[in-house]
């Protein structure tokens, strides 16, 4: 996919950061759309169906993280790219982006080169998605997964999945009982070139387990996690 065919979506209620994010993406080529609070951020999310969506946290009328759940919600924006660009680094905070859907977390300010390079890497897995090639429908007992759709279906309902947790779940369960370390786990789903919190695994673990069903993840302790049928 070539830059100009990227959209990126960047959301902030400082016009500053607009134009300077704004300016550096779109002088690396992207299509880059701007909007200054969370109700801008979702109805601009159902009309141009970015592939990658910069969300600020603190923000009027509605904030980033109830943004971010209505975007994983809608059809069609599921496998949207999601980071938070924030001032705010306290652990809840980014415990609260990942629990709405979130794949990443960037903290500001930010050097607009860096900030460039980071959307460079969030973006590879576009590339990494076009390139793979593996089965694009998979049952594990009675879980199927569509790699292509990006679809879930537990014992006949379908369950929609932010994409980090789809990717997990595929990395797991492509492998039934296999304990898949923690390192393995942040390469294959997060990519190395990406920086994540420490606890990113746990939290997606625990959705997952909410919504396919907790005795289907085992934890090794020290180690990592594995699927059980």
């Amino acid at each position: 996919m070539k830059k100009k065919d990227i959209k990126i979506l960047l959301v902030d209620d400082e016009p500053d950061i607009l134009e300077i994010v704004s300016y550096n993406l779109s002088a690396e080529g992207y299509e880059v759309f701007t909007a200054k609070n969370g109700v801008e951020a979702v109805a601009k999310a159902k009309k141009k169906h970015p592939h990658l969506i910069i969300l600020d946290v603190m923000m009027p009328e509605m904030d980033g993280i109830e943004a971010c759940e209505i975007i994983r919600s809608t059809p069609g924006l599921q496998n949207t790219i999601i980071t938070f660009l924030t001032a705010r680094g306290e652990d809840y905070s980014q415990v609260a982006g990942f629990d709405a859907g979130a794949d990443d977390y960037i903290t500001k300010p930010i050097k607009p080169k860096v900030l460039v390079s980071k959307v460079k890497a969030l973006l590879r897995r576009i590339k990494e998605d076009d390139a793979a090639e593996q089965e694009d429908i998979v049952q594990v007992g009675n879980i199927i997964i569509n790699r292509e759709e990006y679809k879930v279906i537990n014992d006949g309902q379908e369950i929609v999945l932010p994409r980090k947790e789809f990717e997990l779940l595929a990395l797991l369960t492509s492998k039934p009982n296999k304990v898949y370390k923690r390192e393995v786990i942040l390469d294959k789903v997060w990519g190395n070139e990406v920086v994540v919190g420490g606890r990113t695994i746990d939290v997606h673990i625990r959705k997952l387990r909410e919504k396919i069903g907790d005795d289907h993840f085992k934890t090794v302790k020290g180690v990592g996690y594995k699927f059980v049928l």
